[in-house]
């Protein structure tokens, strides 16, 4: 089974100058054994929401719109898709990437199964 991982933050809260040397060796450790366990498919951060675009429709009708977007509290910062044979261990994959991410960290993870149907 496919699960991905959304990572939501509030860039407000997060820290300012970004993730710290320790956070990301640790991240790469993660990963690499993510990989490594075979359940890790793809992973990437997202770029900032100022430069973002959305695409809105309504009634039919389009409207296009370019970032920054005064009402983005919370955005998703980036995505994993893991291959794992349940969503406890999605989760329990979700949870130690959590963990190690410091205090001075405010994020959530939503974990969703891929619809394959």
């Amino acid at each position: 089974m496919q699960y991905l991982m959304l990572i939501r933050l509030d860039p407000s809260l997060a820290p300012t100058d970004g993730p710290d040397d320790k956070l990301m060796e640790e991240m790469g450790v993660l990963m690499d054994e993510m990989t490594k366990a075979g359940v890790l498919v793809n992973t990437a951060g997202l770029r900032p929401i100022e430069e973002a675009t959305r695409v809105r429709q309504r009634r039919g009708r389009q409207k296009i719109v370019d970032g920054p977007f005064a009402e983005s509290k919370e955005v998703i910062g980036g995505f994993c898709l893991l291959e794992t044979a349940s969503k406890e261990e999605a989760v329990e994959w979700t949870s130690r990437f959590l963990a190690i991410h410091g205090p001075e960290w405010d994020v959530e993870v939503e974990v969703r199964q891929l619809d394959q149907g």
